[in-house]
């Protein structure tokens, strides 16, 4: 196990590398001008002077080269930066906007698999049934559909016409963070979840059927039918314990979907985390920002690969063998 988890390590830390090279290269020639994100408006009222001023009290008027070594460096020292546009460190901004996120986040994981996983079980015990078609009719239209999509027609159904719902944002407009009521955040939160949930239900539920139904069809399960076992107990002594493991690990391993995801929930509905910092850093040039977002959401999928490829350790001897192996 302890080696397991150092070769984890190691992989982490190189994939880290890696990412920081081709970030701050793709994003230090990036056409939009940090000096013009971070004064605004008056942009076009600076002096030259003043502009060079402005470069040299952010390292813009070196190298590229000598811009990444300064910042390698500091992020070593563990030190993110200060953001052009937020003009806080990076770290500060992070941690502010992850706690917004996270709970979006976390909820739509949830829920999704959760869900997900028992349409998969509902479909696979009823193969080539009605239930089993709509099921598979309904994934197949949730993959299919743009998450951003999904979020603008519940805000104009719920929010816009019934308004059920508030239209955006994680709070009343005007409330102070820590006095919204628990009732409110959570309306807050209802069609945000939802839009973020949506896609995550089909790939469960598609992955869980396909499962079940292979393990439905083995020798095994043929051997404890012609025992009398039958139905829900046939799935619940035999079944839940093969597709629960798959299910759960590629959930955990949808960490990066739901991410991605999570950036445009954000903008659709001007959710105050994360999603909406980076847009923000990429249309501003923030590059201290962007990448300590980069990198933030590099170990967070890391994370999630890494317990998905433990709980196959863990729990499937064999897969111990195989690391030991490797």
């Amino acid at each position: 196990m302890i080696k397991f988890i150092l070769k984890k390590i190691v992989k982490l830390a190189g994939l880290l590398i890696a990412v920081s090279i081709v970030s701050f290269t793709l994003i230090s020639y990036s056409p939009v001008d940090p000096v013009r994100s971070y004064v605004g408006a008056e942009a076009s009222k600076i002096s030259p002077e003043q502009r060079k001023n402005i470069e040299e009290y952010w390292g813009l008027n070196k190298s590229k080269p000598e811009q990444f070594m300064l910042w390698s460096k500091s992020l070593l020292q563990g030190n993110l930066g200060n953001s052009l546009i937020y003009r806080e460190p990076v770290s500060d901004i992070i941690a502010n906007r992850f706690s917004a996120s996270i709970a979006l986040m976390g909820i739509s994981w949830v829920l999704s698999g959760v869900f997900g996983f028992l349409l998969g079980i509902f479909a696979g015990m009823n193969e080539n049934s009605l239930l089993d078609r709509f099921i598979k009719s309904f994934s197949f239209i949730l993959a299919s559909t743009p998450s951003f999509w999904f979020g603008l027609l519940l805000l104009m159904v719920f929010a816009a016409w019934l308004g059920w719902f508030p239209v955006g944002l994680a709070a009343p407009a005007g409330s102070i963070a820590g006095e919204v009521p628990f009732f409110d955040t959570i309306r807050h939160l209802v069609l945000p979840v939802l839009t973020l949930s949506i896609g995550g239900v089909a790939s469960i539920a598609l992955h869980t059927r396909a499962k079940l139904i292979e393990v439905l069809n083995s020798e095994f399960i043929r051997f404890a039918r012609a025992k009398g076992e039958s139905g829900t107990k046939l799935l619940w002594r035999h079944g839940l314990r093969n597709i629960s493991l798959p299910a759960i690990s590629l959930h955990f391993a949808s960490f990066g979907e739901l991410f991605g995801g999570a950036v445009l929930t954000e903008q659709v509905f001007s959710y105050p985390g994360l999603g909406q910092a980076v847009v923000k850093a990429g249309l501003g040039g923030d590059i201290p920002l962007l990448l300590g977002i980069t990198l933030f959401s590099v170990v967070f999928i890391f994370i999630g690969n890494f317990i998905a490829d433990l709980l196959y350790v863990v729990i499937d001897p064999r897969m111990k063998t195989k690391e030991s192996h490797v």
